[in-house]
């Protein structure tokens, strides 16, 4: 079982779960695209999260620029 290291920088919530980095949302906050795997016009949306003390933390993605 792999544990989870949770940490604050520059406000933001993060995580860390083995090599994987996590940024924690408000419900309200979240990403357009929380909550399926594809829509109809082919993009890619965030299928896997985890809920830790009132926040939903999505897997942190690197910007393609």
């Amino acid at each position: 079982m792999q544990s989870i290291k949770f940490y604050k920088k520059y406000e933001t919530h993060l995580a860390k779960l083995g090599d994987v980095e996590y940024k924690g949302y408000n419900i309200g906050d979240l990403p357009p695209s929380f909550g399926f795997i594809t829509n109809s016009a082919g993009q890619e949306g965030k299928s896997h999260w985890f809920n830790y003390k009132g926040l939903t933390y999505i897997e942190k993605t690197e910007l393609p620029w």
